[in-house]
C-alpha cells in the first residue's frame, strides 16, 4: 500500500515501514547446478512483526513454483518498507540489479532503459487480468513496464458514538451516515465540535503523507494531480477552489482541531481516531484493524463530494519489475506464478490488501465473512479509481514537494491559488528534466 498504506499508501506500505528485517530465501536450499538458472528476487516486508513477515509468503511462493518449474532456483530477499528501495537502488548502482523487484516506483528504471516491458514477460491471460486503471499507472509512454502487485483505495472513517452522541445519526446503531457533498460534511462537524470533540475532522497534511491527502481532497472536488492528458494541473480552479473550502470551511471554523494540518502526520491522526478524539478522517484498510483493536465502532463511506456528484476515489498501488537481466523467460515464468489467482488472494487477505488482477477481485468479492467483509467497500471503489501519477520521472520529486508546502494553502490567510501555483510551477519544470 507510498509509503495503497504512504504515497504508496504509504505507498500501501506503512504497515511495514517500522521493520527492519532482511531474510534471504531459497526455494528448497540446493546448490544450483551448471545448466540451472538462478532468480534473484527482492521484495518489501509488509509485517510488522517478525511473527507475520512477508518473508514467510515468498518462502512457499518459491517453493511451489521450483517444484513445477525444474532448472529455475528462486531466492528472495526480503527487506522493510524503510529500506528496500535503497537496497535495490545500490544494487542498481553497483551493476548488480535483481531479476524481479517489488517494490514502490518503477518509472526511473524504466526511463533509464532497464527493465522488461510486461509483454516481454508475462503471458496473455496474465497480463489481459490486470486491473485497467493500475495497468494504465504501471505505464511510461503508453508502454507498461511497471506491474502491480498489491493495490489499496481510500474512504471516509467516522467513529460512529460521536457522531450519535452530536446528533448527526440516529443512536440505534442501524443507521449508516450517508453523506453527499462537503455541505454535509462541513455540518457533521460542526455538530461534532458543538457536542466538544476535539478533532471533528482530521486533516494530516504533514510530511507523512500529505500527497495522499492532498489528492483524495483534489479528486473530490472534480480535480486531480494531472489533467486527461496527463499534463500536471495542480493549481486548476478546481483544486484552487478545493482548498479555498478547507481553509475557510475546515480549518477556519475550527473543525480540524487544535493542531496545525500542515504539521500532522497520519499515523498521529489515526491514533487520535483510536482514542476515540477524531470524529471523522480519511483513512485506508489498515485503520480498520487499528481501531477495531481499540475497540472503536466505525463506519466508512466515500469522501463526500462538492456538489454531490460521484468522483473517483483515490488509489495506490506498490509495484513488480524485471530487470534486463538475460533471465527474460524464467522471470516471465515466476511472474506467471505471482500472478496466479491462488497466489494473489493468499497475499492480499494476510495483509487486508486489494488484488491488483481482475481474477483476485471476483475472488474477493465474492468472498464472505470476517476482514474481507470490511474490505469490500476500498473494492468497490477500485475499478474506477485514480492512482498517483507514478509513471512520470517527476513525481517523487513533485510529491516531495506537496508534502514540504501544501500545509500553507490551508492556514488562516493563505492564498491557495499561489502555493498551488508554486508547486504546479516546479511540478512542470521537473516534468521537461
Amino acid at each position: 500500500m507510498s509509503r495503497t498504506v504512504k504515497g504508496r499508501y504509504l505507498s500501501l506500505a506503512a504497515t511495514g515501514a517500522a521493520l527492519s528485517l532482511a531474510v534471504t530465501l531459497t526455494g528448497c536450499g540446493s546448490l544450483v547446478g551448471d545448466n540451472e538458472v538462478t532468480l534473484r528476487v527482492v521484495a518489501a516486508d509488509y509485517g510488522d512483526n517478525p511473527q507475520n513477515s512477508s518473508a514467510a509468503y515468498w518462502k512457499d511462493l518459491a517453493a511451489g513454483f521450483e517444484k513445477t518449474h525444474p532448472g529455475v532456483k528462486v531466492e528472495v530477499s526480503v527487506y522493510s518498507w524503510s529500506e528496500v528501495d535503497a537496497k535495490v537502488a545500490a544494487m542498481v548502482k553497483e551493476g548488480k540489479a535483481p531479476d524481479i523487484a517489488q517494490i514502490g516506483a518503477y518509472a526511473d528504471y524504466a526511463a533509464a532503459g532497464k527493465l522488461h516491458t510486461t509483454d516481454e514477460l508475462l503471458s496473455v491471460q496474465t497480463e489481459a487480468d490486470f486491473l485497467a486503471p493500475l495497468a494504465e499507472a504501471g505505464k511510461v509512454r503508453r508502454t507498461q513496464y511497471g506491474m502491480p502487485f498489491v493495490a489499496s483505495t481510500r474512504l471516509l472513517f467516522y467513529n460512529e458514538k460521536l457522531l450519535a452522541d452530536a446528533g448527526v445519526i440516529p443512536k440505534d446503531g442501524r443507521t449508516p451516515w450517508q453523506p453527499k457533498s462537503w455541505a454535509d460534511l462541513e455540518a457533521a462537524a460542526k455538530k461534532l465540535k458543538a457536542a466538544g470533540v476535539p478533532t471533528p475532522f482530521a486533516l494530516p497534511l504533514g510530511r507523512e503523507e500529505a500527497q495522499a491527502e492532498t489528492m483524495m481532497w483534489m479528486l473530490s472536488g472534480g480535480g486531480g494531480y494531472t489533467d486527461n492528458e496527463e499534463a500536471y494541473a495542480i493549481d486548476s480552479a478546481e483544486n484552487v477552489r478545493t482548498f479555498e473550502f478547507l481553509r475557510d470551511k475546515m480549518v477556519g471554523q475550527g473543525l480540524t482541531g487544535a493542531a496545525e494540518p500542515g504539521k500532522t502526520d497520519r499515523q498521529a491522526a489515526f491514533d487520535a481516531f483510536t482514542r476515540g478524539e477524531v470524529g471523522m478522517l480519511n483513512g485506508h484498510p489498515t485503520l480498520i484493524k487499528q481501531a477495531a483493536e481499540k475497540g472503536v465502532k466505525f463506519g466508512m463511506v466515500p469522501l463526500p463530494t462538492a456538489d454531490g456528484t460521484p468522483q473517483p476515489a483515490m488509489g495506490v498501488a506498490d509495484w513488480i519489475m524485471a530487470f534486463k537481466n538475460g533471465h527474460r523467460v524464467e522471470s516471465g515464468k515466476f511472474l506467471d506464478w505471482v500472478y496466479d489467482s491462488k497466489n494473489v488472494t493468499a497475499f492480499t487477505r494476510k495483509y487486508d490488501l486489494l488484488p491488483p488482477t481482475t481474477s483476485g477481485f471476483r475472488a474477493m468479492e465474492a468472498a464472505n465473512g470476517g476482514a474481507t467483509a470490511q474490505l469490500k467497500p476500498f473494492l468497490q471503489a477500485l475499478p474506477n479509481s485514480r492512482l498517483y501519477p507514478v509513471g512520470k520521472n517527476s513525481w517523487a520529486a513533485v510529491s516531495e514537494s506537496v508534502k514540504q508546502n501544501i500545509g500553507r494553502a490551508v492556514q488562516p490567510g493563505a492564498q491557495p491559488a499561489k502555493v498551488l501555483e508554486e508547486i504546479a510551477v516546479r511540478a512542470r519544470a521537473e516534468d521537461k528534466r
